[in-house]
């Protein structure tokens, strides 16, 4: 054996196993090759060989749904006053107690000043001492009247006398008013309700000193016969909402807004409806928002001012699709749907929807026409291109539960 046959011997097992290795290598490419496909967006690779899958799906049909907005809201009365004293001095009575409800002219307060008394006792003493210098002129009067005509004294006397009178009388007129103003401001000592209402708190206790300059009131009165719930639209929302109602001016579009619902704060729907209008004509350049608010009548007075709550609007949405939000997938901000071809492949079609007020369904108002069919769920195991075996279910049952 020459030397060239000894090297070929010894390389003859390295290339025998080279060779069974690229041989088990085209093996394998062979066994993992598949038919090439299309793909959905984001959706994985393309749909293999295995059978087709049966899914549910629904033919479309369009509806008219209401949907519900909810804006939250703060509560104040019909009239909310602030009940202030006119006078100075102390707070000696109150008569009435916080949260009680109270009717006009009940009395609230009382205020103890003395110098208010006095005014009225001094202003009754000058009455007195007027009304004598007045009958004291009249003498004098009557006394020189019948001298003038007897031509005993001068004219002058008399018209002197009657100047005199005059003057009296015009004192005891100016203490009359005296009198009128210390009973006014001693009636001020008294603080009766302007109004029928609900009173407030209390900044101040009994023997506090007060006055018409103190820096709080003494309470608010607030009449919730009827109640405000004042909410903001920002200008997406307030636009929207006037381009779907009727009417040419603002007003006009106002007056045809549905009726509002207002949800307390115990999560309960209150029984009464309220009618929304404009609170403010001008839009926030703060906050870029309009306000608005609902009056809600609250007989019982349940509703108390002060408290939140939220504004509950309907909104009609004509023609659109009502589906489950099994049916959908979101992939980079967009949602999507699978529709069914003629051939029984899907397609990944994008949509644009609203959640329903259940959150169980979407209503779509754009990418779907009236009579596509879509599946319904189990969207993660499809593939755009993917053929299935589709299993009608009625769209019905889906609109039933969304209203």
């Amino acid at each position: 054996m020459n030397l060239k046959t000894n090297i070929y011997m010894k390389r003859l097992p390295l290339l025998i196993l080279v060779f069974a290795l690229v041989l088990f290598s085209c093996s394998r490419n062979k066994q993992n090759a598949t038919p090439a496909g299309n793909s959905g967006p984001g959706r994985g690779f393309a749909p293999g060989s295995a059978p087709a899958k049966e899914y549910a799906v629904i033919k479309l049909t369009p509806q008219a749904v209401t949907v519900h907005q909810d804006f939250p809201a703060r509560i104040e009365g019909q009239r909310v006053v602030e009940i202030r004293p006119m006078v100075s001095g102390y707070l000696q009575d109150i008569y009435v107690n916080e949260g009680d409800r109270v009717k006009k002219g009940q009395l609230l307060f009382h205020i103890s000043n003395p110098i208010y008394e006095q005014q009225v006792i001094t202003a009754k003493a000058k009455i007195n001492s007027a009304a004598a210098d007045v009958n004291s002129a009249k003498i004098d009067v009557e006394k020189i009247r019948p001298l003038v005509e007897k031509e005993i004294v001068s004219s002058y006397r008399l018209k002197s006398a009657e100047l005199i009178l005059e003057a009296r009388n015009a004192a005891l007129e100016q203490a009359k008013a005296d009198l009128v103003n210390a009973n006014t401001n001693l009636g001020y000592t008294y603080i009766k309700s302007p109004q029928d209402g609900i009173i407030g708190t209390f900044p101040y206790k009994s023997g506090a000193l007060v006055g018409s300059n103190s820096t709080e009131a003494l309470t608010t009165l607030s009449d919730i016969s009827s109640v405000f719930a004042y909410f903001s639209w920002n200008e997406k929302q307030l636009l929207d909402i006037l381009y779907a109602s009727s009417g040419k001016s603002m007003e006009d579009k106002i007056k045809t807004f549905p009726e509002a619902s207002l949800i307390l704060a115990n999560s309960k729907e209150y029984n009464l409806k309220g009618k929304v209008e404009l609170a403010s004509g001008l839009i926030s350049t703060s906050t870029g928002a309009a306000t608005f608010k609902a009056i809600f009548p609250n007989p019982d007075g349940i509703i108390r001012s002060g408290s939140s709550a939220t504004v509950r609007l309907p909104q009609v949405k004509d023609s659109v699709f009502v589906i489950p939000q099994g049916a959908t997938y979101e992939l980079q901000n967009k949602r999507f749907v699978y529709k069914v071809g003629a051939d029984n492949r899907v397609t990944a079609i994008p949509v644009t929807s609203i959640p329903s007020d259940n959150g169980k369904f979407f209503l779509v108002t754009d990418g779907l026409r009236s009579g596509d069919i879509i599946v319904t769920g189990g969207t993660s195991s499809l593939r755009d291109g993917t053929t299935i075996i589709p299993r009608e279910v009625n769209e019905v049952s889906y609109y039933n539960q969304v209203k």
